[in-house]
């Protein structure tokens, strides 16, 4: 969208335009980078000058969404869409934000909001017939929703099956979690193993593997994951996974002490999963194989940074006892 329209003025003026379009693209640079705070202030002062300028309102309501300031968001998004109705993206993020708040609130209060999460996720499927996002929240908001107050299973099939007309994969994802959300475990794996099989993306491998752990099947969910782990082998997180069912059911103990310390190796804030977790997970791992210096060493570290790490603290005495 074009913000800007380009004007002769006199020199003065101009070189004001400039500044202010500086400091606006600067604004930018810190919102790209998630410096949020240090972007906000200058948003929201070019909002005081431009109080229709969609993409700061935009820019605003995404800062507010991210700090979970479900209130504020929500008015910018609601402007969003008052100023462009004809904007599918608009009504799919004002949605969003309705739909958070609705769990942050009472269940009493969150019944007022159903209506317009609805609408907004509806208006934005049937403005943009490819917005697979807007499918997503339809699929999930009318199977997580009970009957009495609108949730319905052949509607979240509907948008599951529109999914897989724009892209199979996600189609196969939305039944596999239709299926997974009404206790048809069966029906779920099949979708996922399609998925799998189809996009082969690291969210499809953890569908699967997450879905055997929770049908209580660790070997067929450590299968899943060294299969992942191979094909993506930039993806880090994918060795404490391994590592993680290893310390957890006592299984593939040896892969598991490798994948832990590749893990501790490559480890990155990216990872998502602290360091001290992959100490704990060795030391599990060690338990099992009944080697108790061992294992004490790896509880130790795991306890070294964070002395109330409960879990660790359990698994200490667990230790102690052998």
């Amino acid at each position: 969208m074009k913000w800007f329209l380009i004007l002769l003025f006199p020199i003065c003026c101009f070189a004001q335009g400039n500044t202010v379009d500086a400091a606006f693209a600067k604004a930018e640079t810190y919102f790209h980078t998630k410096k949020y705070n240090q972007a906000k202030p200058i948003f929201q002062s070019y909002l005081k000058q431009h109080p229709n300028d969609l993409k700061t309102l935009e820019y605003l309501g995404d800062i507010y969404g991210f700090a979970e300031d479900w209130d504020a968001a929500i008015d910018y998004y609601k402007k969003l869409v008052e100023l462009s109705p004809e904007v599918a993206n608009y009504h799919y993020k004002y949605g969003g934000v309705l739909g958070m708040k609705a769990l942050a609130i009472n269940k009493v209060r969150a019944l007022g909001l159903i209506s317009d999460i609805k609408e907004a996720f509806v208006t934005a499927a049937t403005l943009d017939p490819r917005h697979v996002e807007a499918r997503w929240a339809l699929v999930e908001f009318y199977i997580q929703l009970p009957g009495i107050v609108g949730g319905s299973e052949s509607k979240a099939k509907k948008y599951a099956n529109e999914l897989s007309v724009l892209s199979p994969v996600d189609g196969h994802l939305a039944h596999g979690y239709i299926a997974e959300y009404n206790n048809k475990p069966k029906e779920a794996e099949r979708h996922y193993k399609n998925a799998v099989h189809v996009g082969g993306s690291v969210v499809c491998y953890t569908k699967l593997y997450e879905h055997y752990e929770k049908n209580d099947a660790p070997e067929k969910a450590i299968q899943v994951i060294d299969e992942a782990r191979k094909k993506h082998t930039s993806e880090n997180r994918l060795h404490y996974q391994l590592g993680k069912i290893a310390g957890q059911y006592g299984i593939g103990l040896d892969q598991g002490i490798e994948c832990l310390d590749k893990y501790i190796m490559n480890y990155s804030a990216a990872d998502g999963v602290p360091k001290d977790w992959a100490y704990y997970r060795l030391a599990q791992i060690y338990k099992h194989k009944g080697q108790k210096q061992e294992a004490v060493t790896w509880i130790k570290k795991a306890l070294q940074d964070r002395p109330d790490f409960k879990e660790a603290l359990a698994e200490k005495r667990l230790i102690e006892a052998l």
